[in-house]
């Protein structure tokens, strides 16, 4: 059994970061060394387990060459 992703927004983000990294054609293990980032921190996020602190975010952003503001652009808290 797997643990549920901590948030909607979190999961929704998480799937964000893998479809701009599939289009890149890289690997987890590929963005985790562009973004300064160990690749298991990756795929915890990418499967929405992880709260990111804005650095955090900002390397993923520059590992996958976008702007942070598309990968968090109309998230949410539920509440």
């Amino acid at each position: 059994m797997t643990a549920q992703p901590i948030s909607s927004a979190a999961q929704t983000f998480g799937a964000r970061v893998r479809a701009h990294r599939q289009n890149l054609g890289k690997s987890q293990e590929q963005l985790a060394e562009a973004a300064g980032l160990h690749w298991t921190f990756i795929g915890q996020v990418e499967r929405g387990k992880r709260n990111l602190s804005l650095h955090n975010l900002l390397k993923i952003a520059a590992g996958l060459q976008v702007d942070p503001g598309e990968l968090v652009q109309g998230l949410r808290l539920e509440e």
